[in-house]
């Protein structure tokens, strides 16, 4: 009975060991497949395109920058007609904050991008900018840009912090093709876009064009002044930023079309001296007179030929403290900017990428208006 025992129990044990190696074995070989897996899945990702090697080579393509600039200022505005009284104002503003995104893909292609956020003017954000950039070689340096930019008709330059009267009038934000050939001392272009103000009856089409150029010495540190130059024509200027705005005569909140395109001429020159004392002067205006009504600004029942001037002299120390002064002045630009202005500027540079400035101008209109202001902006740049 013992003996039956014994070998009953031995039975079970030898069953038991049957039955269980094959899932053992089954197991086991799990385990191992599942490692297998895993060793499969980490070398896949290491062949990943975005591994560290492959964003450092983007990072190397990527460059973002931005600016931001505070301000605060006070302004008196004091009419000419009778019974009129004076206004004052004064506000803090975060007046610019800029973010832009430059790729350059390989030695001839590159994109840029610039968002643009203006405290009660441009809100929400907008893209400012926005293009694809084609560049040739040094013995072709050739270039062609296409997207939404601003056209080269005009340089508008300037150390103060409000913008010259020659912006107001002549920049033009445009989507627009155009191609350059820019050897070491010369930049000549030419482009055309369709613009926002048409000819009456006409179709709206590509018909808007601009050309130029710009041209400066070449470097030579034995000389101790820079000089550049620079002339552009845009075939419609009523296209212009400042301009159309004041196109819109029914108030529909788009511009109305104009009896006959009229052309505009941009011109400017700079001369630097010894890196510290720089001098500007630049003329932005119309050909030929716009027809009556076609501006909304203009008196009634009267031709106008809208124009702009400015001239700047800066001083930049070696102590990063600089100054500035400037004359400008307009013609036929009735209530939409100043018959003449006045300015002064103090300005330094703190800190790197950081500057802090302070203005002062006096403006007159043609109806004998006065508007005086005083601004103050920190900007930081990145």
């Amino acid at each position: 009975m013992k003996t039956t025992g014994v070998m009953m129990i031995g039975g079970l044990l030898i069953a038991g060991w049957i039955i269980c190696s094959p899932a053992l074995a089954f197991h086991e070989k799990s385990a191992e497949s599942r490692i297998d897996e895993l060793s499969r899945r980490i070398e896949d990702l290491e062949r990943k395109p975005f591994n560290d090697e492959t964003l450092s080579h983007w990072s190397d393509k990527i460059t973002l920058s931005g600016l931001l600039e505070a301000e605060a200022g006070y302004s008196k505005f004091e009419p000419d007609a009778a019974g009129e009284a004076d206004t004052e104002e004064s506000d803090i503003t975060l007046s610019t904050f800029e973010l832009g995104l430059d790729v350059k893909l390989n030695e001839h292609v590159s994109g840029h991008a610039l968002a643009l956020w203006e405290e009660d003017d441009t809100e929400p954000m907008d893209l400012d900018e926005g293009f694809i950039t084609f560049t040739g070689t040094d013995d072709i340096p050739a270039y062609l840009h296409a997207g939404k930019l601003y056209v080269p008709f005009g340089v508008y330059d300037t150390v103060f912090i409000s913008d010259p009267f020659t912006l107001e009038l002549g920049e033009t934000r445009e989507s627009a093709v155009f191609a350059g050939y820019h050897p070491e001392m010369v930049d000549v272009f030419a482009g055309v876009f369709n613009g926002d103000v048409d000819e009456l009856g006409k179709k709206n089409h590509i018909n808007s064009f601009f050309t130029g150029f710009t041209c400066g010495l070449p470097e030579d540190d034995a000389r101790d002044f820079e000089l550049a130059a620079g002339l552009s024509y845009l075939s419609n200027m009523a296209d212009s930023d400042g301009l159309s705005e004041f196109n819109d005569l029914d108030g529909d909140g788009a511009p109305d079309g104009i009896n006959d395109a009229v052309g505009g001429l941009a011109a400017h020159l700079s001369l630097e001296l010894k890196e510290s004392v720089t001098f500007t002067v630049e003329y932005v205006g119309a050909l030929d007179d716009f027809k009556a009504g076609d501006l909304a600004f203009a008196p009634e029942g009267d031709t106008i030929r809208p124009a702009a001037w400015t001239t700047e002299i800066s001083f930049m120390g070696s102590s990063h403290v600089g100054c500035g002064l400037k004359y400008e002045g307009t013609d036929d630009c009735g209530d939409f900017l100043p018959e003449t202005g006045y300015g002064c500027t103090v300005f330094c540079h703190p800190f790197e990428c950081a500057r802090l400035g302070l203005e002062y101008q006096y403006q007159e209109y043609a109806n004998n208006d006065i508007n005086q202001g005083v601004t103050t902006q920190l900007a930081v740049e990145f």
